[in-house]
């Protein structure tokens, strides 16, 4: 009878002790074997105690699941199972994890997510055609059902840019996927060349200030036989290589000036003047905008999110006012030349389309902008009979907007909205 008795014990202690790995906190040595269970998950390797780099295999079109296929590279960060997801949708590569502030700030899970076509997530042949917003909304829509069965708690997507527009295009594909979505920063454009940010940059800032950058600019291609000597140089010691031509890079570069200017929150008094020298005119370029872009590794990074901006996502244009006597290059549409393609059409239909969803069902979405970064001339514009929450910061804000760096009232306001979202 006694060792009936502990037999029984011993068996509900193992059947206690299961049930808390499951639902609770499963050990860190069991967590990687519970991931390479899940479907898609091709490969899993700890970086750390609670840090797990994995391989997710995807289709390269969803529309033909059994034919080709990529992995794609996900980092996840535990805390518990008992807390909420945050899904970080990255525009681009995703070459190391990190604390995304949304996590950070919530205490939750983290998964973050390359975008296809980009870093360890290139297809092999590059065929741009399945470079489209549904295909990489329906890698996250795949990665939540599959991780779904671990984390089980409220799910929000979130991103930066780039990758806050692929936030926006996963609920729009995918309404059900997440509770809640965060992007940050995230333009919604109309055209490839959307004149809304070239009236944003019209009237931003002070007409005084916006003076001294077109005074700038004039005079860097007023000088440009003497600019362009001291940039091969700078260039050469860089590596850089340009077979577009260093002449277009160089232009390209000073029509970028003023949009690259107010999206990443430059100073106006740090703007060189008339008596400034040629090498402090040419360092504040580079300090501004640079060079790399432009060069043969910049555009091969960038090809995927040109070919994206010159099909869906829309881009913007320089206004050649004042300049068009000075330029020795075509500038309109200037941005094309980088893409790896010619001749791709836009479809202005999606964004128009994704704008009505937004205002009739865009409901847990909140919106985060920086006043005075050129992105914010195409931002989104939520309807007021959607429960969703838009902030414009103000003070200086620019392209880096972010929550920590709210003003306490629109902190309070933002995390009083996410609580309420997560506790409904």
């Amino acid at each position: 009878m006694y060792r009936k008795i502990l037999f029984l014990f011993l068996l509900i202690g193992i059947s206690v002790e299961f049930y808390a790995q499951s639902a609770g906190e499963l050990p860190r040595r069991g967590l990687a074997a519970q991931l390479e269970l899940l479907e898609g998950v091709n490969k899993v390797q700890q970086l750390d105690d609670d840090v797990y780099q994995l391989e997710f295999r995807q289709a390269l079109d969803h529309n033909n699941p059994t034919g080709a296929t990529f992995t794609q590279r996900i980092y996840l960060t535990h805390v518990s199972f008992d807390k909420p997801m945050v899904m970080v949708t990255e525009g681009y590569a995703a070459s190391q994890p990190y604390a995304y502030e949304l996590s950070h700030i919530l205490g939750t899970n983290q998964l973050i997510v390359e975008h296809r076509y980009f870093g360890e997530s290139t297809p092999e042949g590059m065929d741009w055609q399945h470079l489209t917003t549904w295909q990489a909304a329906t890698d996250h829509h795949r990665i939540v059902q599959s991780f779904k069965q671990l984390y089980t708690k409220k799910w929000i997507n979130s991103g930066i840019s780039k990758g806050g527009q692929a936030t926006i295009y996963h609920r729009y594909y995918y309404p059900d996927d997440v509770d809640i979505s965060v992007p940050y920063v995230a333009p919604l454009n109309f055209a490839v060349e959307d004149e809304r940010l070239t009236n944003f940059l019209n009237t931003v800032g002070t007409s005084r200030c916006r003076k001294k950058i077109f005074d700038y600019q004039r005079r860097l291609l007023e000088k440009r036989e003497e600019l362009l000597h001291l940039m091969k140089w700078y260039c050469i010691g860089k590596g850089q290589t340009f077979t577009i031509g260093r002449e277009i890079a160089y232009e390209t570069a000073v029509m970028e000036y003023s949009f690259a200017f107010w999206q990443w929150g430059k100073d106006c008094r740090d703007i060189p003047g008339e008596t400034a020298s040629l090498d402090e005119m040419l360092q504040h370029l580079i300090d501004v905008v640079g060079f790399s872009l432009y060069s043969d590794e910049g555009t091969k990074y960038y090809h995927p999110f040109f070919y994206q901006a010159m099909t869906e996502l829309g881009y913007y244009g320089f206004d050649i006012t004042g300049f068009r006597h000075l330029l020795k290059h075509e500038h309109q549409p200037d941005n094309k030349i980088f893409a790896p393609l010619s001749n791709l059409t836009f479809d202005a239909s999606l964004n128009k389309n994704v704008k009505k969803w937004i205002r009739k069902y865009g409901n847990k979405m909140l919106y985060i902008y920086g006043e005075l970064d050129a992105w914010s001339g195409a931002a989104v514009n939520p309807s007021p009979n959607t429960d969703a929450l838009k902030i414009v910061m103000k003070n200086r804000a620019h392209h880096n907007a972010r929550i920590h760096q709210m003003t306490n009232a629109n902190k309070q306001k933002t995390m009083t909205t996410l609580k309420r979202w997560l506790d409904e």
